[in-house]
């Protein structure tokens, strides 16, 4: 082997390892994000955790006014909006790792 891909293939070797410690900071910092969802205006909100855990709940005295069925409804919809926005942080935390650069569908980085 050449001297020149010797370094090349060295400075790949760096740059990958890198690349992983960047993305277990990003899977600890994302594992304590704390997001919050609402729904109805703020009647109902759900904490999730970015390990999609849910740490609290929270149902405005209103809320418990209305039927059964529509406050299950706000519930589902709290979480829906908590998981989305979990979504989109992962998202942009992972393209700061990455660089921008697509991730292949399928590919696991462990988030």
């Amino acid at each position: 082997m050449n001297p020149n891909m010797k370094g090349a293939l060295g400075n790949l070797m760096r740059q990958a390892q890198q690349v992983q410690e960047n993305l277990k900071r990003a899977q600890d910092e994302i594992a304590r994000m704390e997001v919050e969802g609402q729904s109805g205006a703020g009647l109902v909100k759900v904490l999730l955790t970015g390990a999609h855990q849910a740490r609290k709940v929270t149902i405005a005295s209103d809320a418990l006014k209305e039927d059964r069925e529509f406050l299950e409804d706000l519930v589902a919809a709290a979480i829906n909006d908590a998981a989305q926005k979990l979504e989109t942080a992962k998202k942009e935390k992972m393209s700061g790792i990455t660089g921008g650069l697509p991730i292949p569908p399928g590919m696991n980085l462990g988030l």
